[in-house]
């Protein structure tokens, strides 16, 4: 691709305009990509309108859009992926880079109905890439060089941490980053439930949870040290959090969590065999 140089934008084709479409878009404005150099498709015309409004960014049908596109993203529910692979595959120019953030969908689905040699990558983000602090895994299939993934990075960056990862990882990705955000989700609102019960107001024992768990992600991150090692040096010996962690082991809170982790992963396992 003769597009690939540190300073040119590639023409990028965004097919989907919903959540995770949107957010791609937003992620390529705020990562520097001309309004004039991203068009969105969607079977809903007026939602790709809007969309292509609210980002000042254009809009066309899936195959004008490819047919003009350097870079295609995918941005479509799973079970869309095959027809809409047919749809692109007459008009895809050679070289164009294919990019899919639907889950579960193997790479070989995607060089199985795009002509040879087309590279592709398989993306799993997560829903916090919405406010910039998402963590996505990226795959390369076949014809996907290091010069596909440096590019991928570059389209992604707005949207948060960003790892590589071989294909056979993706289902432990999906189930750990790409559901992890339901898990604190639901530790939160646990937490927050906790301090009710102890004569909270809501409002407060929310804000009181979130702040708690935003702040300990944040330790994490930048201390470097392992979270076992930052729990202890909050556990003095007899004191509150210790009775605190022990009920939690009693309960098997941390066997639950890597139960649901697993069972994650084994459902898109099956997913992914159709």
């Amino acid at each position: 691709m003769g597009t690939q140089d540190t300073g040119a934008r590639p023409a990028v084709a965004v097919l989907g305009g919903g959540v995770m479409g949107g957010t791609l878009v937003a992620a390529l404005r705020t990562g520097g990509w001309p309004g004039d150099r991203v068009t969105v498709a969607d079977q809903d015309a007026g939602r790709a309108e809007a969309l292509a409004q609210q980002h000042d960014v254009r809009t066309a049908g899936n195959r004008d859009a490819v047919a003009a596109a350097d870079v295609v993203l995918l941005a479509v529910k799973p079970d869309v992926v095959p027809a809409a692979l047919a749809d692109i595959a007459p008009v895809l120019r050679a070289g164009t880079l294919v990019v899919s953030v639907a889950a579960g969908v193997p790479l070989r689905t995607y060089e199985d109905a795009l002509p040879a040699g087309t590279p592709v990558v398989r993306v799993m983000p997560n829903t916090p890439a919405l406010v910039g602090k998402g963590a996505s895994a990226i795959a390369p299939g076949r014809a996907a060089g290091e010069e596909h993934l440096a590019l991928v990075e570059r389209m992604l960056a707005a949207t948060g941490l960003v790892e590589r990862v071989a294909e056979k990882h993706l289902d432990a990705v999906t189930a750990l980053s790409g559901s992890g955000p339901a898990y604190v989700f639901y530790v939160i609102d646990a937490l927050a439930e906790a301090g009710v019960l102890l004569g909270l107001p809501r409002d407060l024992a929310s804000r009181l949870a979130v702040a708690t768990v935003e702040g300990s992600a944040a330790m994490v991150a930048q201390t470097g040290d392992h979270p076992a090692v930052l729990r202890e040096r909050v556990s003095s010996p007899g004191g509150t959090t210790v009775a605190g962690v022990a009920a939690l082991d009693a309960h098997a809170v941390r066997a639950g969590l890597v139960a649901g982790v697993r069972a994650a992963a084994e459902r898109s396992r099956e997913l992914g065999a159709g």
